[in-house]
């Protein structure tokens, strides 16, 4: 098969992908952003109800989800070439159970739930459907998966550029499948247009203050990345861990994710009656809007965050990041003198590339949220962060 003709088969490829996977996550971020008001306005009802959906989750993967239970591990299975199918059950399973746990106060995101959709959707597609328009080629699978990936993510986010070189660099540390990068693109484009369309919002703000660009400022910018470095690797780690110490517990699955359930919707009262629950885009309202942040808003995010996801509730993890580093972000504002919208974009991407292990796609988030004016400053910060997160990544399945 001629070049031309391959890259226009995968062009096409990407497009179709795009469209349906920006429907799809379309109704899932509607419906989320649905249940996150429900639940905001009647918190105090909807968090007893907590425990009980957690053992309703627990059941369902049980005895539906079978092997949809190992979530994102499947995507990397087959991008890595160790597997050929990902369940299609999995994207209603994956996406009603973040729902409930947003409903009743969970501490979740949902990127993590928008790529599986996309990966799960393109490798159905590529099966059943496009099978023969496929051009042979020896990393096809990847480039299914990376092209899948992509179009979730900027489905949900509106971030085409950062959505394409998230999922070209996910999959393994220190490499770009270049492959990718022209069905990737297509489809990530095509996706953030569509659901855009159809009425999906995503967070977008402009800085307004900048600082002189100096050695002094650059000096302080590294520094600054160190820490939020340290905050991703923290949640990293603490994510991990927390997960293998509740495996280890030898208590039957039900009692022990009621249990957990108990404690978490204990907390989630106790601490604000909610202000730590779901996505935590009250969070980056309030760190970029003049709201109140507190000094402890980004730790007890990421405590509650990491205890939701290990105990079984599902969601993902980017838009919690989000607002951790935004807070954290406007804590340390205050502490160098810096502006505060300034100091937590900057936080608000680099948490999320050490949490993530990537490099060029938080560039690109910094880029497409806040307005690329943003970037000469970033740089310096991400770069940092990237560097002190000694390769934790909060996906274990990642390839260094």
């Amino acid at each position: 098969m001629g070049k031309v003709k391959r890259h226009i088969l995968w062009m096409i490829f990407g497009l179709i992908i795009g469209i349906f996977v920006g429907i799809l996550e379309c109704i899932f971020g509607k419906v989320l952003l649905f249940v996150t008001n429900i639940r905001v306005q009647y918190f105090m009802v909807f968090i007893f109800f907590l425990p009980i959906i957690g053992l309703f989750i627990k059941w369902l993967y049980q005895f539906y989800g079978k092997e949809s239970s190992k979530g994102m591990t499947l995507l990397f299975e087959v991008g890595q070439n160790n597997r050929d199918v990902i369940p299609v059950r999995l994207i209603p399973i994956i996406t009603l159970s973040t729902w409930l746990t947003h409903l009743v106060g969970g501490s979740a995101g949902r990127e993590g739930v928008a790529i599986q959709i996309g990966g799960t959707f393109t490798n159905w597609f590529s099966r059943h459907v496009w099978k023969k328009f496929i051009p042979s080629h020896e990393k096809k699978q990847q480039m299914i998966i990376v092209t899948g990936m992509a179009a979730g993510f900027a489905g949900l986010f509106h971030t085409p550029i950062a959505a394409t070189f998230f999922s070209m660099e996910l999959l393994a540390v220190g490499y770009l499948s270049i492959e990718s990068l022209l069905s990737a693109s297509v489809a990530a484009v095509t996706s953030s247009y569509i659901s855009q369309f159809l009425g999906l919002t995503a967070f977008s703000t402009t800085i307004r203050t900048y600082p002189e660009l100096t050695i002094r400022l650059i000096l302080v910018l590294c520094l600054l990345g160190c820490i939020f470095g340290l905050v991703g690797r923290l949640f990293s780690i603490s994510l991990e861990k927390t997960k293998l110490f509740i495996q280890s517990i030898q208590w039957p699955i039900y009692k022990k994710m009621f249990f957990f359930s108990v404690i978490l919707m204990v907390g989630l009262i106790i601490a604000g009656k909610g202000r730590y629950s779901g996505l935590g885009n009250n969070l980056v309202e309030a760190a970029f809007y003049q709201g109140t942040v507190y000094s402890y808003d980004f730790l007890l995010k990421l405590i509650f965050t990491v205890f939701t996801l290990s105990i079984g509730f599902q969601g993902g993890e980017v838009t919690p990041l989000f607002s951790i580093g935004a807070t954290c972000g406007v804590l340390l504002a205050h502490l160098c003198g810096l502006p505060v919208e300034f100091v937590a974009s900057l936080g608000f991407a680099s948490v999320f590339a050490s949490a993530t292990n990537t490099l060029v796609a938080p560039l690109f988030i910094a880029g497409e949220i806040f307005g690329f004016e943003l970037l000469p400053y970033a740089f310096f910060v991400i770069i940092a962060s990237y560097l002190m997160n000694n390769n934790d990544s909060i996906y274990p399945n990642q390839k260094v």
